[in-house]
């Protein structure tokens, strides 16, 4: 089991431990409800150094990024973020990943830690135009500080102004006493805040000085119900080697203006119309939608399965995402999630889950 830069901070802090795509990770503090609302209503801060980081460099480095990526990373420019992903040869997805570009020539590639390994095979195996590739994971700790008083909060530990970082902007500057960290002003919560990368040794510092700030501890699980009453794709779950990206609502970072890995198979999927579509769900009656539940017709026949669901902190009401024939995915359509004996109703719902 490997740790973060932060782990014995963890223990310290008396956080719940569990192990975590290969990673011994803080899974809660004070309990899931109460750090969700911490994210949602004022700030909380996230080690998610178990993140992998891909340095690529060189004259072909866009190239290789263009072609094994399915967002168009000519857009990019220096101090802009791009979320994309990786599609595999079978109509599958290899991962999800957030692209930046760091200078000419120079991108950083953040990649689902469970997937590290894997991603980096996929994308050495692409890499017949000579990029340069280094892999930073095991160098660089990520914290995740997020909620609507992030700014706030730490503009004090800044000389950058972090309201003027837009979203999926980055600087690169001073933080918390340390120089050339990356302040990103993205995140998985849809609350706001900024992510910082930074070296193994330089975590701790601004851990403290984060913390010292008025940003409080939260767990994995938290950054989990948090992910999912925005609807963001979680791999593993709503997405893997298996789904297809058009299906999962990927659609929007699918860009057929240029060639990709399976790119006219993927194009060929979009012009034919797709058979099933990744929906929201809320449930009608109490309950709780659990990975792997059925999702079942009037009738009680199997139409689906749930990839995602858990109690909304924030709404009070079983939420869900799930795979269903195109005919069930109309917003406001009928559905049942099968849990246990019982058929719950769900209504099909537009996406996110949480307004703000």
């Amino acid at each position: 089991m490997k740790n973060t830069a932060l782990t014995t901070t963890h223990e310290a802090l008396g956080a719940k431990m569990v192990p975590f795509a290969g990673y011994n990770m803080p899974v809660q503090y004070d309990g899931v409800n109460i750090e969700h609302e911490t994210v949602r209503q004022a700030v909380g801060v996230f080690d998610v150094s178990h993140m992998g980081e891909f340095l690529i460099e060189g004259p072909n480095a866009l190239a290789l990024i263009q072609k094994v990526s399915s967002n168009d990373a000519t857009k990019l420019t220096i101090g802009k973020a791009q979320y994309s992903y990786l599609p595999n040869d079978n109509g599958g997805v290899v991962d999800d990943l957030i692209i930046y570009k760091i200078k000419e020539e120079t991108y950083l590639l953040v990649v689902n830690a469970s997937n590290i390994e894997k991603d980096w095979n996929w994308i050495t195996s692409k890499n017949d135009v000579g990029a340069i590739m280094r892999d930073l994971s095991e160098d660089y700790s990520l914290l995740a500080i997020q909620g609507p008083k992030a700014i706030e909060a730490m503009q004090p530990l800044t000389s950058h102004d972090l309201s003027a970082i837009k979203f999926y902007n980055f600087e690169v500057g001073d933080f918390a006493g340390i120089e050339n960290v990356i302040i990103s002003a993205t995140g998985y919560t849809g609350s706001g805040g900024f992510e910082i990368y930074c070296k193994n040794s330089e975590a701790k510092q601004i851990w403290d000085k984060v913390v010292e700030a008025g940003a409080k501890p939260i767990g994995l699980a938290a950054r989990d119900t948090l992910r999912l009453e925005m609807g963001y794709c979680l791999y593993g779950n709503d997405i893997d080697d298996t789904t297809s990206p058009l299906e999962a609502g990927l659609g929007w970072v699918t860009k057929f203006t240029k060639t990709f890995t399976n790119s006219e198979a993927l194009q060929a999927e979009k012009t034919n119309g797709l058979t099933n579509k990744l929906v929201a769900f809320t449930l009608d009656e109490r309950g709780i939608p659990r990975h792997g539940y059925d999702i079942v017709d009037a009738d009680g026949q199997k139409i689906g399965v749930v990839t995602s669901g858990t109690m909304s902190p924030s709404l009070g009401i079983g939420i869900g995402l799930g795979y269903v024939p195109k005919d069930f995915a109309a917003v406001d359509g009928k559905i049942h999630i099968q849990i246990r004996k019982k058929a719950i109703p769900a209504t099909v719902v537009k996406l996110p889950f949480y307004k703000g």
